[in-house]
C-alpha cells in the first residue's frame, strides 16, 4: 500500500503560467539560508505555514502564504494540487448519538475519515504506533452518516476529513485540515512506547484535541 502522505520536497511540475508567477515571488525575494522553505518558490517560510496536497502523489507541500493563496479558489490546481482549508468545525451530533458512531463501526475509539476524490470513496484511517491503517468505509455507512449529519457533505474531498475520539467520558467529532489528521499521526508515532503506547501518549492526544477544540470554538474557517 502506498505511504498515506509524503513530505513533498522536489519542485512539482507547473502550467507556465503558473511557473512564470511562482518565478517572480521567488525573484521578488532576498534569499535567505538556514530556514524551511517553500515548495513552489524556494523562498523562506515560518514554522507556521500552508500546505497544498498533490493528489496523485499523495504528498503534502509546504508553501509560503502568497503561493498558498495562489490555489484556494476552486480549480487553480486542476486535477493535481488543492489548498488544504483551515476550517476546525464541531460536529455535536455524534457527542449525542450513539447510533452514529455504532454506523462507523470503528474498530478502535480513534480515526479520521476523508473523501478521496480518485476513487470518489469515503476512506478510514486509524492512527497506530506503526503510521495509519486504512480502510475504505461502505458507501452505505457513510450515506448513512451524512444523511443523519448535513454538515459532513461539505467536507472538501482529500483536503479536510472527520476527526471522531470516543474515551470513556464522551465523545468527540471534529472537522478539520487533512494536514492535522497527518500531525496527529506524528505524535502518536513518535511518543508511543511498549504494547500500549506508554504514559505520554494519552496525555500528548489530550493535549491535541483541546488546541484543535479551542480553534473550533474560535470559529476558525476556510480562508
Amino acid at each position: 500500500m502506498p505511504p498515506l502522505i509524503q513530505i513533498q520536497k522536489r519542485p512539482p511540475q507547473l502550467s507556465p503560467a503558473a511557473a512564470e508567477r511562482l518565478q517572480q515571488l521567488a525573484s521578488a525575494r532576498a534569499a535567505s539560508g538556514g530556514v524551511e522553505r517553500c515548495d513552489f518558490c524556494g523562498s523562506g517560510i515560518d514554522e507556521e505555514h500552508g500546505h497544498i496536497v498533490d493528489l496523485p502523489r499523495r504528498a503534502l507541500l509546504c508553501v509560503c502564504r502568497p503561493c498558498y493563496l495562489l490555489f484556494t479558489h476552486d480549480g487553480a490546481g486542476g486535477a493535481r494540487f488543492r489548498a488544504v482549508p483551515t476550517r476546525f468545525a464541531l460536529v455535536p451530533q455524534f457527542t449525542d448519538s450513539r447510533d452514529l458512531w455504532d454506523v462507523l463501526d470503528l474498530p478502535i475509539g480513534l480515526a479520521f475519515f476523508f473523501r478521496n476524490s480518485a476513487t470518489g470513496r469515503t476512506t478510514a484511517f486509524y492512527p497506530s504506533p506503526a503510521g495509519a491503517t486504512e480502510s475504505e468505509l461502505p458507501l452505505d455507512a457513510w450515506e448513512a452518516v451524512t444523511h443523519a449529519v448535513p454538515l459532513l457533505s461539505t467536507l472538501v474531498a482529500d483536503v479536510e476529513a472527520l476527526l471522531v475520539r470516543r474515551t470513556t467520558s464522551g465523545t468527540t467529532a471534529l472537522i478539520v485540515p487533512i494536514d492535522v489528521c497527518y500531525e496527529l499521526v506524528g505524535v502518536i508515532r513518535v511518543v508511543w512506547r511498549g504494547l500500549q503506547g506508554g504514559d505520554e501518549l494519552w496525555p500528548r492526544v489530550d493535549e491535541f484535541f483541546d488546541r484543535a477544540l479551542e480553534r473550533a470554538h474560535a470559529g476558525a474557517s476556510v480562508p
